[in-house]
């Protein structure tokens, strides 16, 4: 660890990536309040997950993602890695209501699949400094992935 990181109370600054990406988290669950009938009523692929399992994925990503964040930090992590990451959780937080608030599900593709590439640079950059932070990214890079493919599903049978 750095000096800058050093000088910062480790267990404080990880509350703070929790408290960030938890606002992230929040924005979304307030854009998803009729989330389950909308999915409910869209043409879905056999392969979509129940309704149900996107609240306990999404709450164990975002603690990934949050832990990711912060180990990065304690690397002393550069700018461009913070950058990507900061605008991952951009992406990810205009998803949700574009998708089901906004009932625009092209956007919301377009919007996801810059996810996609600015998680997989997340990854690359984070990987330099800290092995453990990169991994922390795959799960999440695995979801969104499947969510990409799920939400090209909807947007061609729409």
């Amino acid at each position: 660890m750095t000096d800058r990181a050093s000088q910062r109370n480790p267990w404080l600054v990880l509350a703070c990536f929790l408290g960030v990406v938890a606002v992230v988290a929040v924005v979304g669950a307030l854009a998803a309040t009729s989330a389950k009938d909308v999915y409910a009523r869209l043409d879905l692929p056999p392969w979509a997950p129940p309704a149900s399992w996107f609240g306990p994925v999404w709450t164990v990503l975002y603690v990934l993602i949050a832990v990711s964040g912060w180990l990065y930090w304690r690397t002393d992590g550069e700018t461009r890695g913070f950058a990507a990451y900061g605008i991952g959780l951009l992406a990810n937080l205009l998803w949700t209501p574009l998708f089901f608030e906004g009932g625009a599900a092209t956007a919301a593709l377009v919007d996801i699949v810059v996810l996609d590439v600015v998680v997989v640079i997340t990854i690359v950059l984070f990987g330099r400094r800290s092995k453990a932070a990169a991994a922390l990214q795959v799960p999440y890079l695995a979801w969104i992935l499947y969510a990409t493919a799920l939400t090209t599903a909807i947007v061609a049978a729409g």
